[in-house]
């Protein structure tokens, strides 16, 4: 059974990956869990590849916010996991994912602090629109 809060929760929680602001960024959603406080805002980029069609894969992906470990710690696992992505592939990212990759048994009252930086990430991308 993982421990409540892993080595890898803990350092991505004590060492931000990834922190910061992207300047124009092409999608911006902030999420906000009003039970606990939590805020987060995901930013990312797009580079246009053409390969046999033309993608949008992210070239740069940043987050800020005030929140809890295991939402801090899931935020930078998320935007370690996007870079290179298309936007399919980021839209199929599962919550089954990013919960497992925080390798910690996240107790049922904290899911929702540990997917907030997903729910904002999906969020922003439904408003996406790419630039042909």
């Amino acid at each position: 059974m993982p421990a409540l809060y892993s080595d890898i929760l803990l350092d991505h929680f004590r060492h931000p990956r990834n922190y910061g602001s992207l300047e124009a960024p092409d999608v911006s959603n902030e999420q906000y869990n009003p039970l606990c406080g939590d805020r987060i805002r995901i930013e990312l980029k797009f580079e246009r590849l053409i390969v046999g069609e033309v993608r949008f894969m992210v070239a740069e992906v940043r987050f800020k916010g005030d929140a809890c470990a295991i939402c801090t710690a899931a935020a930078s696992l998320l935007t370690e996991m996007v870079p290179g992505k298309d936007v399919e592939a980021l839209a199929n990212i599962s919550d089954a994912q990013l919960i497992s990759a925080l390798e910690s048994d996240i107790k049922p009252a904290r899911i929702q602090c540990a997917l907030l930086p997903l729910h904002a990430l999906r969020e922003g991308l439904q408003n996406y629109k790419p630039s042909d």
